[in-house]
């Protein structure tokens, strides 16, 4: 008996123990509070800002503006400014007024009689529109000599809908608008420029995945700027374009590329029309105009909707990462860390998760007088993972240190990363602690690329700083241009061995840095073989079109066999995690048809993981948002989530 219980209080001593070196969770640093809103008002949120006085300032969707007066109290008020206007997907803050961005215009807010209420609304400048409903408008920004800066977003085509086209100048530009209301042209090149951002006086914007663009993707602009989509190229020859780069020119430089591939293989150049794998870093080094994306986010993992950017200037309210930018997902519903580096002359960086969970589509960002940050989210039209269709939400951080990646830097022979805290030394000099791989997308006329050339990269050595901080990763080969993908599942903090809270970082490496490598002596190059990362390239490879290198093939046709179907409780966090629940919801439709409506088509197992690697549009011609391929599911999560759709038809 006397020794039962002496086992029983050596259990009840480790507990404490056991506990602490559970890994914490994204909701265990930062928690997302919903403020009260007043019944009836509905915060399609479409542009967000903080007031000098700290009130919000807000414009939806539906021609409305609010000002919410102690928004980070219990009981915040909230005032109607402005009515009537047409989806405001932006709204800014200048010498004491507001500034919208309306469909077709940019409009100063005036209220004349100070009653808190806009008595007159100045058209400070009208552009043109087609009227298609896809040509939204983005923005204001303002820029540090007072003009503006708005984004226009392409129309859909007649014959392939999803094929960008610029009817009138302006789509799928970015414009200046000066402080006496004139119009100039400044760069092209985008699609759907969701997130117009102003970071330290520079401007930058957000595109989403589709045609020309393969990802979303985050790029710094400037004047005379071509971003990838050609759509804007079609108004670049007129007087006052600063783009220099022509419709001609990048069809023919596109064709010339196809016909060298297609010599190279022995075929016909016209069989090889969207398939031979395109570039923008080939178009780069022959134009100086095109600009690369900083970072290029994956899709399906890190966002499928990328909406605005903003820094936080928070001065360690936030947390520790003062300095760096976030990124929102309008399609996800959650927010991503951007660290940024210039290497050479050109921005690049690493994209790392932060927070998910949000209610619904984030679409713009502002940081709170308090060093919080509030979230406006919609979903209308677009789809988003979170339950509601609207809404404004907060974040915020309780003091606790996260284990994260801090930064992530380019390095001659590899990376530098640097943590929030020291990390355990054995973890971190076991080289089965990290997986390396890198990949590219598409530069084609399709909506969307799959990750192609993916290659496992090796690591030869690390070398871990003194204060156990920092962590240098040596690699056999680092490719130009290519998104590397870092995963240190191994990692633990010193101490408490925890994880990271997001153990992956998506690296774009525009340029290798030049300097100095380490040598062979100075590197740790022991392995345990008992770490076992996530594996890089969750699906099997084919030869590409080129030849070259490799992308996701059709998972195999074999009927695969189910023991017992997942329940929707095993399976609603695999939705989750390969963002299937921002396109798709059980019994509804949303952007794409309802699980159930799935169910019915009487697909096989393998039939539907077939179609996740690699779907067909055309077998749901009523749904206007092409499904693009999903490399990132992996085969075992495929095949979970096809058994729990066709045990829905049972239902």
């Amino acid at each position: 008996m006397k020794k039962i219980a002496q086992i029983a209080l050596l259990l009840l001593a480790t507990l404490p123990m056991v506990k602490a070196q559970e890994s914490p969770k994204e909701e265990d640093f930062y928690k997302i509070i919903t403020p009260p809103i007043p019944e009836g008002i509905i915060l399609e949120v479409g542009g967000l800002i903080t007031l000098p006085n700290g009130s919000l300032g807000i414009s939806t969707r539906r021609g409305e503006v609010w000002i919410v007066d102690n928004p980070t109290s219990r009981t915040p008020y909230f005032r109607k400014f402005a009515t009537g206007l047409h989806e405001i997907l932006g709204l800014a803050y200048k010498d004491g007024f507001l500034y919208c961005a309306q469909r077709g215009e940019l409009t100063k807010l005036i209220d004349k009689n100070g009653d808190g209420k806009a008595d007159i609304y100045e058209t400070v400048h009208a552009w043109a529109l087609s009227g298609h409903y896809h040509e939204y408008s983005f923005g204001p920004k303002v820029a540090p000599d007072g003009s503006f800066f708005v984004s226009g977003n392409v129309a859909f085509g007649d014959e392939e809908w999803w094929r960008g086209e610029s009817r009138v100048p302006g789509r799928g530009w970015i414009f200046r608008i000066t402080p006496d209301g004139k119009y100039e042209p400044y760069a092209t090149g985008v699609r759907s420029p969701a997130g117009i951002s102003m970071i330290k006086g520079e401007l930058w914007y957000t595109d989403n995945q589709g045609d020309w663009m393969g990802t979303g993707g985050i790029f710094p602009v400037k004047k005379g700027g071509f971003m990838g989509h050609p759509a804007g190229l079609k108004w670049a020859e007129l007087p006052n374009s600063p783009v220099k780069l022509t419709e001609k020119q990048f069809f023919a430089e596109r064709d010339n590329r196809q016909e060298r591939d297609a010599n190279n293989r022995a075929i016909k150049p016209e069989n090889t029309r969207n398939e031979t794998p395109q570039f923008l870093y080939q178009l780069k080094e022959k134009y100086d105009m095109v600009q690369l994306p900083a970072v290029w986010l994956p899709y399906g993992v890190h966002g499928v909707s990328t909406a605005e950017l903003i820094m936080d200037e928070t001065n360690g309210d936030f947390g520790p990462f003062t300095g760096q930018v976030f990124v929102g997902d309008q399609g996800q519903s959650n927010i991503m860390r951007v660290v940024l580096e210039k290497v050479k002359g050109e921005y690049q960086g690493a994209s790392i998760g932060f927070r998910s969970g949000f209610q619904s589509g984030v679409l713009r960002m502002t940081f709170a007088k308090d060093g919080s940050m509030f979230v406006g989210e919609t979903n209308r039209g677009w789809g988003s993972a979170g339950d509601a269709n609207q809404g404004l939400q907060r974040l915020v951080w309780n003091g606790k240190m996260p284990f994260e990646m801090y930064t992530v830097k380019a390095m001659p022979d590899g990376f530098e990363i640097e943590f929030t805290l020291p990390v355990d030394r054995k973890s971190a000099e076991d080289l089965d602690s990290y997986k390396v791989s890198s990949y590219l997308y598409k530069h084609y006329p399709v909506y969307g690329s799959p990750q192609i050339d993916t290659k496992d990269v090796t690591v030869k050595g690390v070398k871990l700083s003194e204060d156990g901080k920092k962590v240098r990763i040596v690699l056999d080969g680092m490719r130009q241009y290519f998104v590397h993908k870092i995963q240190l599942e191994g990692v633990r903090a010193a101490g408490n061995y925890w994880s990271l809270v997001h153990p992956d970082a998506y690296y774009t490496l525009n340029n290798i840095p030049d300097g100095e490598k380490l040598k062979v002596s100075e590197l740790k190059t022991t392995r345990s073989g008992k770490v076992k990362a996530t594996v890089s390239t969750p699906v099997k490879e084919h030869v590409s079109p080129d030849g070259k290198g490799k992308e996701p093939a059709p998972a195999s046709t074999k009927t695969a066999t189910a023991k017992k179907a997942p329940t929707w409780e095993e399976v609603k966090p695999l939705l989750a995690k390969n963002t299937c629940l921002a396109c798709h919801a059980t019994d509804k439709k949303v952007v794409g048809p309802s699980y159930i409506d799935v169910a019915k088509r009487k697909y096989s197992d393998a039939k539907i993981v077939e179609l996740i690697y690699a779907p067909k549009p055309e077998n749901w011609p009523d749904y206007a948002t092409p499904m693009p391929a999903m490399p990132q599911v992996s085969k075992g999560d495929a095949l979970k989530i096809a058994a729990w759709i066709n045990s829905l038809s049972k239902k």
